[in-house]
């Protein structure tokens, strides 16, 4: 009952949140003028800007920024325990991730759908635009890289999601083409859709596939080759023929996949066994698991607050979004949904797993099932050691109203595979956005073509793939610093969002320097431990490079300070001309 609980206050908690805050924040405090167009209407080329439903832009925009973070993080978080873990993504999600997203979304909309790098340019100076751009583009080469590495595990975890994650492809496109070309009903079309989506489930669950080694290369480097070459022609196609109905469809994926899980929670409830075995604040906290101040707000990301949410605010999301009216539901929904799917993740990692699981000594259920995943810090595992307890849980809790446990588990394969999918398609377009915008603005013309900026994202990418061997997992060397440098985005575009609401309201900025603040010392204190941990341990690139982020960190925010306090109140007439 406890669970059941803690998750029904928490939904109520985001809807009054979405009616209060989030109203707030779009009517005074961004000052929403809903008859003026959006980019997406006056800069409509077919490609990237194309006018598009809420329903679908919301499904985008949410399957984008959300991909395997939400999983993933929490599952190791809750380490220090599920209090300290519930409290971040409940708050943090309000107030924090929220307020980046939707600021995000409002100043790249005021901008003609322009990316952060780019608007920094126009409301701090040049030499900021830059250092966005290097940590931007680093991120994303990264993000490309590993989910290239996740999606492969995943494969080889759950080889029965291999057919259903491939088989969307058709489907979307078919779904793309029957709504933009046919003027099909869109609910009808999704309802087929999402019923062929189950069907390539259900044949997957019986016709798993495994990938050989071929010519040398491992099955890990085959799928991160195939799936590079996928996104290469994806991410260059415009979005209504595969990125914006694939988003879509697994949209729906994650809304079933969630009720699914609220319904376990339910039935569990009902005929007992779901309890918390997680200790509420850890006190015994495993050898090597780092301190919770920072590092949980640094793993805890997305569901509570992601850097690399600003880039899908002021990349793909602006360019589709037909009304301002919109924007607060895709940008600031879109967060409060991520964090009750974060919340969902806690539940199975702290309860549903304590239901119990098979292992080679025998059936353990309650602290020992617990205990069994945590009792070693979680975040030292592979790839499959982070996902288990989740996995498990939610089939767990699945299994109590009837779902076959096996079952349970492909449909978490394939929603994870999938969702790292669509991140995977968003941040490769992203990374084209990027590059075509500094190409322009250093007459670089070659780079300014979809197919060349888009060939040089995935070049980029497949180099630092494959430098380490043919296994494509190179990118895992640098994968360390991406907690810090992703929360480390977020803090920049909290920064520049400040600045730009200094201009336009007397106090209103406050909503988002407090948040800044707050990820500029948490940032900056888990560079510090890095730096001396890769330090001590004669990591030195990565010790160089923890260095460098925490010298263009201060060189920022100097730079920014400056900016801040130069920038003076002019609410009335100029502040309501900016609208949006």
């Amino acid at each position: 009952m406890d669970v059941l609980i803690l998750l029904i206050v928490c939904s109520a908690g985001y809807v009054i949140a979405y009616n209060t805050y989030g109203k707030f924040l779009a009517n005074k405090i961004f000052r929403l003028d809903y008859n003026k167009q959006t980019p997406s209407v006056t800069l409509e080329d077919g490609t990237d800007f194309v006018p598009t439903k809420k329903a679908i832009i919301f499904g985008h925009h949410f399957t984008s920024i959300a991909g395997t973070g939400p999983i993933v993080g929490p599952a190791i978080g809750v380490i220090w325990g599920w209090l300290p873990a519930v409290l971040w993504v409940f708050l943090g999600s309000i107030f924090m991730g929220a307020v980046h997203d939707f600021g995000s979304l409002i100043i790249s909309m005021r901008n003609e759908g322009k990316s952060l790098s780019e608007i920094a340019a126009r409301y701090i100076n040049p030499r900021v635009r830059m250092i966005f751009f290097l940590i931007v583009f680093v991120t994303l080469l990264l993000v490309i890289s590993v989910f290239g590495v996740v999606i492969a595990a995943v494969f080889t975890q759950f080889p029965n999601s291999v057919i259903p994650v491939w088989a969307q492809i058709p489907i979307s496109i078919w779904l793309g083409r029957m709504v933009y070309k046919r003027g099909f009903s869109v609910p009808l079309a999704t309802i087929i859709a999402v019923i062929l989506m189950y069907v390539s489930i259900t044949i997957g669950g019986f016709v798993p596939v495994t990938m050989p080694a071929i010519a040398g290369i491992p099955a890990s480097g085959i799928w991160t080759i195939l799936l590079l070459i996928y996104v290469f022609i994806a991410s260059a196609l415009p979005v209504t023929v595969l990125l914006q109905p694939r988003d879509y469809i697994n949209a729906w994926q994650l809304f079933i996949a969630m009720g699914m899980l609220m319904l376990g929670v339910i039935a569990s409830t009902i005929f007992g066994g779901l309890n918390i075995a997680a200790p509420a604040v850890n006190q015994n906290l495993p050898a090597g698991t780092p301190p919770i101040w920072p590092f949980m707000f640094v793993i805890i990301a997305c569901g509570a607050i992601s850097g690399f949410h600003s880039l899908v605010a002021s990349g793909t999301s602006p360019k589709q979004i037909s009304m301002k009216k919109d924007a607060l539901f895709v940008g600031y929904g879109s967060m409060l949904l991520e964090g009750l799917l974060g919340l969902l993740v806690i539940v199975c990692a702290v309860a549903g797993i304590a239901m119990g699981f098979e292992t080679e000594s025998g059936l353990l259920t309650g602290t020992d099932a617990w205990n069994n995943y945590y009792g070693t810090y979680l975040g030292a595992s592979g790839l499959s050691g982070k996902l288990a307890p989740v996995v498990n849980g939610a089939a767990n809790m699945m299994n109590s109203f009837g779902l076959p446990h096996t079952l349970g588990v492909t449909l978490m394969g394939v929603f994870i595979a999938s969702f790292a999918g669509t991140t995977l398609d968003t941040s490769v377009r992203l990374q084209r956005y990027i590059i075509t915008e500094l190409a322009g603005d250093f007459k670089i013309k070659p780079l300014t073509n979809i197919w060349v900026a888009t060939s040089f994202a995935v070049i980029t990418a497949a180099l630092l793939s494959f430098s380490n061997g043919t296994g494509g997992t190179g990118a895992m060397t640098l994968w360390p610093l991406f907690g810090s440098a992703n929360q480390l985005l977020a803090s920049f575009a909290l920064l520049l969002i400040t600045i730009y609401l200094k201009k336009r309201t007397r106090l209103g900025w406050l909503c988002t320097a407090i948040p800044c603040l707050i990820m500029l010392t948490i940032t900056n204190w888990a560079q510090v431990d890095n730096f001396r941990k890769f330090n001590s341990d004669n990591k030195i690139f990565l010790a160089g490079i923890s260095a460098s982020l925490l010298i263009l960190t201060a060189w920022v925010f100097i730079e920014s300070l400056v900016v801040f306090f130069k920038t003076k109140n002019t609410e009335s007439a100029a502040a309501k001309s900016a609208g949006a």
